[in-house]
């Protein structure tokens, strides 16, 4: 099975840039996207291969994530019963040997006015993939908003401090890490400079100088199954890049 999450940055936006091309080459399974940026019906998707299930921010034009699926699932959830619901954040996939979960965390703003939220999303949203995980296993993949370690920001010593790099955020993830849960990528890649998002700004992704904010999680009652993670740094059409795992 490939998972592949991306955060487009506006789905309406990255249908112009080729998002259909990379669907018809990547062929993904399971397809989970953030910052969709759109209600269900306003972008025009021809792909009948897939099941669509779409949690839009009630605030137009803001957040949301959406899920295609080959796979057919026993079940769908979309929230975590929170107040961030509204900001259509959460999509839960209950396959028939575990859970998919696709997730945007919030954003914590340049002036970091929105950390103590952050702080109680991440308690929040840990507390939902412990619940599922009683039942059966969990992948949980997404823009996760932080980069966890110094090895996942090309430039950690400007940045410490900053939104997506300030130890609260940095804590929150450490507690998913904790509580169980792998993240995909270090299993088969150790070294640095490896990124899914990157600035607009001064031609950052040109000089790779990016951020790695964009996961796979998994129980560790997947471990063994995890046959790939991979980042797709060759994708364009957002200033993040979609990233993703094989599980046998």
């Amino acid at each position: 099975m490939k998972l592949i999450s991306w955060n487009v940055n506006g789905i309406r936006a990255v249908l112009k840039k080729g998002f259909l091309a990379f669907i018809q080459k990547h062929d993904p399974d399971v397809l989970c996207l953030q910052e969709t940026k759109a209600m269900q019906g306003q972008a025009v998707i021809d792909l009948p291969q897939y099941e669509e299930f779409w949690n839009s921010a009630k605030r137009k034009g803001y957040s949301g994530t959406a899920v295609f699926t080959k796979v057919k699932p026993r079940a769908v959830v979309f929230g975590i019963g929170e107040e961030a619901d509204d900001e259509g954040r959460v999509i839960t996939l209950e396959l028939d040997e575990y859970f998919i979960v696709c997730c945007y965390t919030p954003n914590v703003k340049h002036d970091l006015s929105r950390l103590a939220y952050r702080q109680q999303w991440d308690r929040s949203f840990l507390r939902h993939l412990k619940r599922l995980e009683k039942r059966k296993p969990v992948l949980a993949c997404g823009d996760f908003n932080v980069a966890h370690k110094e090895i996942d920001l090309a430039r950690p010593k400007q940045n410490r401090g900053n939104a997506g790099f300030t130890d609260e955020e940095r804590e929150g993830f450490d507690a998913f890490i904790k509580a169980g849960f792998i993240d995909t990528f270090r299993l088969f890649t150790q070294e640095g400079g490896h990124y899914s998002w990157w600035s607009y700004r001064a031609n950052a992704r040109v000089n790779n100088v990016g951020w790695r904010i964009d996961y796979v999680l998994a129980s560790k009652a997947l471990k063994e199954r995890i046959v790939d993670a991979f980042i797709l740094p060759e994708v364009y059409g957002s200033d993040h890049c979609p990233v993703g795992v094989l599980v046998k």
